[in-house]
C-alpha cells in the first residue's frame, strides 16, 4: 500500500493569500491540526499548523507571511504506509503531504485515513485470536511459528516484531485466524515457547473490539 493509493480527495491545498481565521476555521471543520500551503506550480511550500498562525497574533492577515519558517515534511507517492506512518508519528502530523518524483504536490494523507488502511493492513477488522510470543533474537524463526500455526489448521494473518529495550528478546505479536487458539497454545508450551499473553477473540469479543475501532475513529473525526 502506497502514499498514492492514501491521498484524500477532502484537504484544500492553501495557496498563502488565505486569512490566518479562515485557515483555522477550515482545520476546525476538518478536524486537522496542519493544511499544506502549495504554490501556483503545484510546488510544497510548506506545512502551516494552528499553532504557526496562533502564536503569530495575527490571524487577520495573510498566511503566506509565515512561509518561510514553516516545515516542509512530506512522503514521495512510491513510498510505502510505513514510511508515512513514521513520518506522521516522529513530527505528531495531522495530515502527510505527498509528493511525486519531481517534488510536485499531489495532496494529503490524514491521520483518520492512514489509521483506517493500517487497521486493514493489519487484518484488523477480521475475525480471530492475538498471541503474544517472548522470543530471544537467536531463537526466533517466522517459519518456525507459522508452521507451528498452520499444523493446528490456522494460519498467521498478521505478525509483528518489537525489540525488547535492555535485552536480546522479541515480542512476537501473532493475529490468527482461529477464534480459539487453545490446540496452538498448547503446542507452543509443549515446545518451551515463552507466551506472553493471549486474547481469544469469541464473535462476542470481535464484536467489542470493531465497537472500539468505530469509537476511535469518531474520536480523531471529532
Amino acid at each position: 500500500m502506497t502514499a498514492q493509493q492514501l491521498v484524500s480527495d477532502i484537504v484544500p491545498a492553501l495557496h498563502g493569500i488565505e486569512t490566518g481565521a479562515k485557515v483555522l476555521n477550515w482545520m476546525e471543520i476538518l478536524r486537522v491540526s496542519h493544511l499544506p500551503i502549495v504554490a501556483k506550480d503545484d510546488e510544497f511550500v510548506g506545512l502551516i499548523s494552528d499553532n504557526d498562525i496562533l502564536d503569530s497574533n495575527k490571524t487577520d492577515e495573510r498566511i503566506d507571511a509565515l512561509s518561510r519558517s514553516l516545515m516542509k515534511p512530506y512522503v514521495f507517492n512510491y513510498q510505502h504506509i510505513y514510511d508515512v506512518i513514521e513520518v506522521a508519528s516522529r513530527l505528531k502530523l495531522t495530515v502527510i503531504p505527498v509528493l511525486n518524483e519531481d517534488k510536485k504536490y499531489l495532496g494529503v494523507i490524514t491521520l483518520t485515513d492512514l489509521l483506517h488502511n493500517f487497521s486493514m493492513l493489519t487484518a484488523a477488522h477480521q475475525s480471530g485470536s492475538i498471541v503474544i510470543l517472548n522470543i530471544s533474537e537467536k531463537d526466533y524463526s517466522l517459519s518456525e511459528i507459522s508452521r507451528i500455526v498452520e499444523g493446528n489448521n490456522a494460519k498467521i494473518l498478521s505478525a509483528y516484531v518489537l525489540r525488547q529495550s535492555l535485552t536480546t528478546d522479541l515480542e512476537v505479536t501473532l493475529k490468527i485466524d482461529s477464534l480459539d487458539p487453545e490446540a496452538i497454545l498448547q503446542t507452543f508450551y509443549r515446545l518451551n515457547f515463552n507466551v506472553k499473553t493471549f486474547y481469544s477473540a469469541t464473535e462476542e469479543n470481535n464484536s467489542i473490539y470493531q465497537k472500539r475501532y468505530d469509537e476511535l475513529i469518531t474520536y480523531l473525526n471529532l
